[in-house]
């Protein structure tokens, strides 16, 4: 008996690391001193612009959207999901992205799948401007099935003090825009799994591809959007539409005796919401709490400022949607 007949292969995993290595590099930016492969990343930053620096940090996963990509043998996009969902989650404090660890942890270690996976993160993380610093690669037969696969990431992003988005300027007769999703994003995948069982290469009239290439499509990363609001008093909260839906999200960032009056109309809903609403005959309520409906982002603006904020948005070629307002809670 040995460590490879035990099911742990550590060639595997250093041809894997040889394999991402130059593509790893690709994302390195200014403040990154260290190569691929040391115990730690080491970043340096470059504070000389900020007043009073504030570190933002968030982790998160993909959840069941892997079943999916294992399913179908697509693993780049959710990839570039686990980046970008991390970016949405330290944006909408205000927050630009410095560097990006992930965590892979499988049960049979395939250099070329697991390859596959850091390549989606790597084209993330160039879009974002996110340096790729550092990672884990776990191999656990017994705990994982052999096909399967699990997926974190960790970033750590900086926002000047005085500009940190947190939701307590907002008040009553603020507005809400919504800016669109891609799709499901990284939410309601075990719902949407279930529902759709064994029809992931199935076509649908009005889908671009199959049920299965719908829901693999990366989730949107609106960093390029928001950041020329950073520091702009329009903007009084940032909502990033995750498990929990609309409500349940923004509802985080609304200060105690406010409420939010949505109208579920205001926006075109991605057909695929549809097909999973009546393939498991889902309650509505259920759709409102477990996905995003179409709507991933959420600012709160001051009602004044709402037209130049979505002049702003239509420069950038950014569909955007009044979708409610905030009131008084009742």
């Amino acid at each position: 008996m040995d460590y490879k007949k035990a099911g742990v292969d550590i060639s595997a995993g250093e041809e894997f690391v040889r394999m991402i290595k130059p593509q790893v590099r690709q994302t390195f930016t200014p403040g990154v001193i260290t190569d691929i492969g040391a115990f730690g990343g080491f970043f340096q930053p470059d504070f000389a612009k900020y007043t009073k620096p504030v570190l933002v940090s968030s982790i998160d996963g993909v959840g069941t959207k892997l079943k999916i990509a294992i399913e179908l043998g697509q693993y780049e996009t959710v990839g570039s999901c686990l980046v970008n969902h991390c970016v949405n989650d330290i944006l909408v404090c205000g927050a630009k992205p410095l560097f990006f660890l992930d965590y892979y942890a499988c049960g049979k270690l395939t250099p070329a799948i697991a390859a596959s996976v850091v390549t989606g993160m790597v084209n993330a993380c160039r879009e974002n401007g996110c340096a790729l610093i550092g990672g884990e690669t776990a191999e656990m037969p017994g705990l994982y099935q052999e096909r399967d696969f699990d997926l974190a990431g960790s970033i750590v992003g900086v926002v000047d003090h005085e500009k940190i988005i947190n939701g307590s300027a907002i008040r009553e007769g603020d507005l809400l825009i919504g800016l669109p999703s891609n799709g499901l994003h990284t939410n309601g995948y075990s719902l949407a799994r279930k529902v759709l069982e064994n029809r992931m290469h199935d076509t649908f009239p009005g889908l671009e591809g199959t049920i299965g290439e719908e829901l693999l499509k990366v989730h949107r990363s609106y960093l390029s959007v928001i950041e020329p609001f950073f520091g702009s008093p329009d903007v009084r909260g940032l909502s990033h539409i995750t498990g929990g839906g609309l409500m349940g999200n923004t509802m985080r960032i609304v200060p105690e005796g406010l409420a939010l009056e949505v109208a579920w109309d205001a926006w075109p809903e991605p057909l695929i919401f549809d097909i999973i609403r009546r393939a498991g005959h889902v309650p509505e309520e259920d759709m409102r709490r477990t996905f995003n409906l179409g709507v991933g982002l959420v600012m709160i603006v001051e009602k004044s400022a709402v037209e130049r904020v979505l002049s702003t948005l239509k420069s950038q070629q950014e569909n955007a949607y009044i979708i409610g307002k905030v009131s008084r809670k009742k």
